[in-house]
This record gives structure tokens, C-alpha cells and sequence, in this order.
């Protein structure tokens, strides 16, 4: 499991040394009123520990430092710090601890676990996290399209496969962000530990 307090930290540097946008201190400081540096990302699968939400994020940001190179196009450092590391906004305040009945070795057993409570019933994942992060800064439309389509055809309902191809052609930002997210979830192994 990650060291939450040098997570943090590595977090906080990163942004501060890329993001130098209206708001960015405003954003930090409304972090830090939220479970996000101690969040899991998600509830059983990838990131399903303390702390699970930043390492991710920060996961993503390391694949999309090495994925820029792939653009046809330059991409913008704070672009790229903004998407990466702010795409799963939606899950600030989200999960929470909780207790179910799992089979283990054959016998029942109360163990931890993670539930949902959604707070903020807002769109889908990508939209809620467009949403949250422009409650204190303003983003590029490339920033936003690269942080709503980040789940890609995987969150996309029938009407929406086009534009997300569309987003995907015209804003190389939006791929890139695609492909770490997909990267950081399911090359890194970083399963929840066994109970």
C-alpha cells in the first residue's frame, strides 16, 4: 500500500511545479477539505486501498509523460499535469468503508470493504469530473474533452461512440489521457491486498 503522506506531497510538488493557472491554489486547498489523498480508486478492483485515488492519478500522469511523444502535435505540460492528474474528480467524497460477508476458505467472514455514496449526482464519470474541476479553475476545451472521455467507449452509450472518436482524432490530449488511465488500471497490478 502507498505511503499516503509522501503521496501527497509528490501530488502537491507536481502540481505546484505544472500548473500555473488561476485557481490552481484554490484547487489544492479544496482538496484538502476532501478524502481525495486518502481515497481508495475504486471499490474492489484497482486502487481498492488508502490512498489508492492519488497513486492512481499519479499513475496516469507518468504513463501520459511518456504517451505525449506519440502526438502528431505538441502537448502542453499543463494540460497534460491538469488532465492526469484531475480526471477522476468524480470520486472525491465517493467512497466509503464499509463490511460484507466473504467466503474465505470456505467459511463466511465479515471483512472490510468499500461501498458508493454518491453525494453529487452529476452526469457521468468524466462530466462530474469536468464539472468539479471547474468549480476552481477554468480548463481548455481540450482539457475538459481529454477528462470526460477518459473512460473512453467503456462509459459511452450508443449515441456518444462517434464523438468519442471524434475526441479522440481531433484532441490527441483525449487519447493520450484514454490510454494512461487504461494503462495505470491494468498493467500495474495493483490489486486491492487478500483479506
Amino acid at each position: 500500500m502507498p505511503n499516503i503522506q509522501q503521496q501527497k506531497e509528490r501530488f502537491l510538488a507536481i502540481v505546484r511545479e505544472h500548473i500555473h493557472r488561476k485557481g490552481a491554489e484554490e484547487l489544492i486547498k479544496g482538496l484538502e477539505r476532501t478524502d481525495f489523498f486518502t481515497a481508495p480508486a475504486s471499490t474492489k478492483y484497482h486502487g481498492a486501498y488508502p490512498g489508492g485515488l492519488c497513486e492512481h492519478s499519479l499513475d496516469v500522469w507518468e504513463y501520459a509523460q511518456s504517451l505525449k511523444f506519440l502526438s502528431p502535435e505538441p502537448i502542453n505540460d499543463e494540460s497534460l499535469c491538469i488532465a492526469a492528474l484531475f480526471h477522476d474528480l468524480c470520486k472525491l467524497n465517493f467512497y466509503k468503508p464499509g463490511k460484507k460477508n466473504q467466503k474465505i476458505n470456505g467459511v463466511w467472514k465479515e471483512v472490510d470493504c468499500y461501498t458508493v455514496e454518491e453525494a453529487i449526482p452529476f452526469g457521468g464519470h468524466g462530466s462530474k469530473s469536468v464539472y468539479l474541476l471547474q468549480r476552481f479553475m477554468p480548463l481548455k476545451v481540450e482539457e475538459a474533452v481529454a477528462i470526460n472521455c477518459h473512460m473512453g467507449f467503456s462509459d459511452a452509450t450508443p449515441g456518444q461512440v462517434g464523438s468519442i472518436s471524434s475526441a479522440f482524432k481531433k484532441y490527441p490530449l483525449a487519447w493520450i489521457i484514454h490510454v494512461a488511465d487504461e494503462a495505470a488500471t491494468y498493467l500495474l497490478n495493483r490489486d486491492p491486498p487478500e483479506s
